[in-house]
């Protein structure tokens, strides 16, 4: 290029639910401009609602209208441009999108994103380009005949989490995919290439289709998460010739091409600007929360989210495990717990009149451990483990209804969250080492009492992430990082950036207590799995 790099500049964006965000990043990748366009606002003409559109006929039907994402993106490389952005600057593009939505080019499509004219907006060139005018999205969740099928012709939710890291899930590209193609078989043949959400944004950077990449591919039911390539017998189970219609899938660290001539034109690009792959929301999270082997993030919200860097997983069918995206070789994990939050709110309130500083005194004012005492919260039915209501137990292990003392039921709540975290990171062959560090972030990442609980449960320091944005600034550090890689490791793109700030070190005595609770833990929702299981049967 022909900036010097250290003029260089970096563009990620990232095009989630409800808005397409971006952010433009110096060379050592201190944020310079960012701005974003809110969907039901910027876009009203659209006629969507918290980002999608949800069928009155059909409520597990969820989709957005595909064209709507092009006009984003023309809405918002014109605020960047006000903005005063020099885009001959910048060096390298990348970005995420929210996982498992899919875009279907119609045929022609292809010639068009190679020929497009600067002197028309993007999203005027696009109006007839998708053969399904509404993209399905994470949010729709009707495709449970698809997911049967997938399931039985491998063997079993076990065999296909085996092969693709997740058993199927009706969010899931693969199903959508079959969904469509069993529906709609005309429409199925007259689309070209189908897209994920990120490589159709990336798509219309290059001006040509670009590949999916592996870490976003495995939210699909459909990549060998191992070997990286496509599963012949589950792509025939969705929909035949569809390996054509995906096209290959590639590392998530790939410099895929220069930008598109129109973008150079239209807004001054450099023509040497590279094009590196975009990704999943999730995967970009890990990277803009500077993950490393050994790490775990811990996302503390409505629901509560672990990250783990797995070097090798373990199969299982609770959670997700995706190809990491800045280490070829390594994995990634993705636990969700519904019961985040506003579980901790309720016993707030019930203990703590409402009040958070009344629920940390509490907190601190019982010992490790609490004298026994163990429980788990489960107000909404839970994803790991598939369970509801409230079990509490005291020393002996029985279970009661209710504790003598506010204080031990507060304990108890925020021990048995991080416990139960513990136990399933392990289920996945998460290992704690000497090295390991807990990066949390999210609503509760405010409050010290909680975070010094989960810093003794996992034995390991408690570190929080200052900047919001997490899968945005993720896009940009990739940027950088699929320009560079050749010369230098992801450890060392980042290591300009300010030192994470240290919360909370776990005590002397964490391990002892808390290594013996994580397998009760396990003997505990066992027991509950299995009370439940004959009730059932009854």
């Amino acid at each position: 290029m022909d900036a010097e790099p250290s003029a260089a500049t970096y563009l990620g964006l990232d095009l989630s639910t409800q808005q397409l965000k971006a952010v433009v990043v110096d060379c050592d990748l201190a944020v310079l401009h960012e701005t974003s366009v809110q969907f039901d606002n910027d876009l009203p003409e659209f006629r969507t609602y918290g980002g999608v559109i949800q069928s009155k006929e059909e409520p597990h039907v969820v989709a957005v209208p595909s064209l709507m994402w092009v006009k984003a993106l023309d809405m918002i490389l014109d605020k960047l441009r006000v903005c005063g952005v020099d885009f001959s600057k910048v060096a390298a593009i990348s970005g995420c999108a929210q996982q498992h939505g899919t875009v279907y080019w119609s045929k022609g499509s292809r010639g068009r994103l190679q020929r497009l004219d600067p002197i028309k907006f993007l999203h005027e060139q696009f109006a007839t380009s998708f053969s399904v005018t509404h993209s399905p999205v994470w949010m729709d969740s009707s495709t449970s005949k698809e997911c049967s099928v997938l399931e039985e012709i491998v063997g079993g939710p076990h065999k296909l989490a085996e092969i693709t890291g997740s058993r199927a899930y009706e969010r899931f590209s693969g199903p959508q995919i079959a969904k469509i193609a069993r529906t709609k078989p005309e429409t199925y043949c007259n689309t070209e290439r189908i897209s994920l959400v990120s490589n159709f944004l990336a798509s219309l950077f290059l001006g040509d289709y670009a590949p999916i990449d592996w870490s976003d591919g495995s939210g699909m039911n459909l990549l060998n998460i191992r070997t990286k390539d496509w599963d012949d017998m589950l792509l025939e189970t969705c929909a035949s010739g569809l390996r054509e219609k995906l096209g290959k899938s590639v590392s998530s660290c790939s410099n895929i091409g220069p930008i598109s001539p129109y973008f150079v034109e239209r807004f001054g690009f450099n023509e040497e600007c590279r094009i590196i792959m975009f990704t999943g929301d999730n995967p970009s999270s890990l990277v803009g929360m500077r993950l490393k082997q050994g790490d775990i993030a811990c996302s503390l919200g409505t629901s509560d989210t672990l990250f783990l860097w797995l070097n090798e997983p373990k199969t299982t069918t609770d959670g997700h495990i995706l190809c990491n995206p800045v280490d070829d070789q390594a994995y990634m994990a993705l636990l969700c717990f519904k019961n985040g939050s506003l579980t901790r709110e309720r016993i707030r309130n019930e203990t703590a009149q409402g009040c958070w500083r009344i629920f940390d005194e509490l907190l601190e004012s019982t010992p490790r451990g609490n004298f026994g005492n163990f429980a788990l919260y489960f107000d909404t039915q839970e994803i790991l483990p598939f369970v509801i209501g409230d079990y509490r137990y005291n020393k002996a292990n029985d279970e009661i209804s209710r504790y003598s003392s506010k204080e031990v039921e507060v304990r108890a709540l925020v021990e048995g969250q991080f416990v139960a975290k513990r136990a399933h990171a392990e289920d996945f062959g998460f290992v704690i080492g000497p090295n390991t560090r807990i990066i949390a972030t999210g609503g509760a990442s405010v409050n010290k009492a909680i975070l010094q609980v989960l810093a003794d449960v996992f034995n390991s320091p408690v570190y929080v992430l200052e900047a919001a944005n997490s899968a945005m600034m993720g896009a940009a550090y990739r940027a950088k990082h699929g320009l560079l890689r050749d010369k230098c490791n992801f450890d060392e793109i980042i290591r300009c950036l300010p030192e994470l700030t240290l919360v909370c070190q776990p005590y002397d005595d964490a391990e002892f207590i808390y290594k013996p609770m994580t397998t009760r833990y396990r003997k505990i929702m066992d027991q509950i799995l299995k009370k439940r299981s004959e009730q059932k049967h009854m």
